[in-house]
């Protein structure tokens, strides 16, 4: 008797851990954010630059699963309208300029994880995940009296050339905070994406081997439960 005892306390003791590691939830949120995007690309060969600054906005779409140690783990997928691009920098002490805007539609799909309060107060999160962009269009601006043969012969190329690859993909990964309140979530976020994909063909015969954006973004967003 003894013995069963002991066993029972064991199950009961071990079906309580496993209900404290994984708490199941059942969540659904919508929200929407804006922000800014500032930009650079990543080319080769090397070109000078700024950051260039644009839009970033969109909706978003967040279903939490479960609980695991305090760790409340959702997923979360983004339709988001996002300016790129690039900004040359002459650094030549005149007025001489060069800068490109790509327009996108990006869809993130990214893990949400985070740590705090359910229903009221704040939340640290972290998201992370792959994402998928195409290009809507883009526009140059050539400021000063400067042509393109004045510019570094490995460089030329690059001005009035069309956008090659309209498809882009990469790696998406941010923090920030959430306010819980019970009119809805209020959120601030910095993320950074890291293009694995390129604007303009990449063989050997082409004139760039690597032209892929790298975003830094800061957003403001808020949210509402409807599940």
């Amino acid at each position: 008797m003894k013995r069963v005892s002991t066993i029972i306390l064991i199950l009961l003791l071990a079906m309580d851990i496993a209900a404290q590691v994984e708490q199941p939830r059942r969540k659904l949120e919508i929200g929407a954010v804006g922000g800014v995007n500032l930009n650079q690309m990543d080319f080769q060969p090397t070109i000078r630059q700024k950051y260039i600054m644009g839009m970033n906005g969109g909706i978003f779409a967040r279903y939490t699963s479960e609980k695991y140690f305090g760790m409340i783990c959702a997923a979360q997928v983004e339709l988001n309208f996002s300016q790129k691009g690039w900004e040359e920098n002459f650094d030549d002490g005149t007025s001489n300029g060069y800068s490109r805007t790509v327009n996108y539609v990006e869809i993130p799909l990214l893990a949400h994880l985070s740590w705090g309060k359910e229903e009221r107060g704040f939340q640290f999160f972290i998201n992370l995940g792959p994402q998928i962009g195409f290009s809507l269009g883009d526009s140059e601006k050539y400021e000063g009296d400067w042509k393109p043969e004045d510019r570094p012969e490995s460089i030329r190329p690059i001005y009035g050339k069309d956008i090659e690859n309209k498809f882009d993909y990469g790696i998406a990964g941010g923090a920030g905070v959430e306010l819980k309140t019970k009119i809805g979530s209020f959120f601030i976020e910095g993320r950074y994406y890291y293009g694995l994909s390129d604007i303009f063909k990449n063989s050997k015969t082409d004139d760039f081997g690597r032209s892929a954006n790298q975003t830094i973004t800061v957003r403001l967003g808020y949210a509402i439960r409807i599940l």
